[in-house]
């Protein structure tokens, strides 16, 4: 992720935006396709956050069970 790349819900925010848009329809060519351009770029960045989010439990995770702290799972 880079330091001018929007955090996750600000990228899921923009894009539902950007569908919405779409989905109204009445756009040119040339606007609808460079709004679908940035929905494809803002669904990139949601999954990267998504990503690192999932390794970082992962992270965890493997940690807490290296540990034995592990959850058994039950309640």
């Amino acid at each position: 992720m880079t330091d001018d790349e929007p955090g996750y819900e600000q990228a899921r925010d923009e894009l539902a935006r950007v569908v919405a848009k779409l989905e109204a329809g009445g756009l040119s060519l040339e606007d609808s396709l460079a709004l679908w351009e940035r929905g494809e770029s803002l669904a990139r960045t949601c999954e990267r956050h998504l990503a690192g989010a999932r390794e970082r439990v992962e992270t965890v995770l493997r940690t807490a069970e290296g540990d034995g702290t592990a959850s058994s799972g039950t309640l």
